[in-house]
């Protein structure tokens, strides 16, 4: 059976009796884990070009357009205090369900680690970020780590600095959503090259691809599925329209205990499923590098004055 991680991200709205009433949804589902985002507004950087964002001579956009203060504004709604990572925590405990969390800045991880998180989740865009690897390195039981928007060299790197621990590489495209022929599943097969522990983190439109995403990459063999997950409405929080509800959560862990042949059985009843499925060789399209520009450094560790991203070779 493959591991279902239940990512609750900021769908909690900020709201930590709806995030308890989210754990134990997830659980009853069946997810193996439950996870949120260890972000603080505080830690959003400015960086001038994105609040016009920049188009060249050619009109061609080298810069997207994200404003400091209006995602400060929108940040600041969704801030998860320490105590609150706690109940998380202890709510955890109590379905009988995982928790993790992602770590967006290094100065933030000694939090997470006495807090008592056990596992441990690095985003897509920090996949390069080295020193934060190396910090997180042995720290926990297991490491899991998205590979979208990063380049083979840098996935290699990655594998080699955690290879002497349990670490899971996710593959994951980072365009939201992603529609269906740039998912690039057999990516999986590439990942497997450097741990047995696959699998895919899933931001393909809910509404409109249900689970088709998850039964092909569960059908090549990944053993963990990610997937946003909400009990609201998705007109009701920004990442809504690629969460999935309760009862596809439930659909979702039925079909993770499924064996190979019997999912290749769903699997051929998907409209041109083979259009999921891409190369193991990938380059990285326009949009991801633009996301990457972005997200990666949108948050940073702030000391003394000082902004320290997390691929800087510094001691904090």
């Amino acid at each position: 059976m493959a591991q279902i991680i239940a990512e609750l991200c900021q769908n909690h709205n900020g709201n930590i009796e709806l995030l308890k009433k989210m754990i134990w949804s997830a659980a009853d589902c069946g997810a193996t884990h439950a996870k949120i985002q260890t972000i603080y507004s505080a830690d959003l950087t400015f960086r001038e070009r994105f609040e016009d964002g920049v188009i060249d001579d050619s009109d061609v956009v080298t810069s997207i357009k994200r404003p400091y203060s209006s995602e400060l504004a929108r940040l600041k709604k969704l801030d998860l205090s320490i105590d609150a990572h706690s109940q998380f925590i202890d709510e955890c405990s109590a379905a009988g369900i995982v928790p993790l969390t992602t770590v967006f800045n290094r100065s933030r991880l000694k939090s997470i680690i006495d807090l008592g998180f056990k596992e441990i989740k690095i985003a897509s865009y920090d996949c390069a970020s080295f020193p934060l690897i190396k910090d997180i390195k042995n720290k926990f039981e297991k490491v899991y780590v998205s590979t979208g928007a990063t380049y083979d060299h840098e996935i290699e790197t990655t594998a080699d600095l955690l290879s002497d621990q349990d670490f899971f590489f996710l593959h994951c495209v980072t365009i939201y959503p992603t529609p269906l022929d740039k998912l690039n599943l057999n990516r999986i097969n590439y990942l497997r090259h450097f741990t047995n522990h696959v699998g895919f983190s899933d931001h393909t439109q809910a509404n409109i691809n249900g689970l088709d995403a998850d039964i092909v990459a569960l059908w090549k063999g990944a053993n963990i599925i990610e997937r946003h997950f909400t009990i609201l409405d998705a007109s009701k929080t920004k990442d809504g329209p690629i969460s999935i509800n309760p009862e596809q959560l439930k659909n979702l862990i039925e079909y993770s205990t499924m064996k190979n042949d019997e999912l290749y059985g769903y699997v051929k009843q998907i409209n041109n499923y083979e259009t999921m499925l891409g190369s193991e060789s990938h380059t990285l399209s326009d949009e991801e590098l633009l996301n990457r520009d972005y997200y990666r450094g949108r948050f940073a560790s702030k000391i003394d004055g000082r902004t320290i991203y997390n691929w800087e070779e510094v001691n904090l």
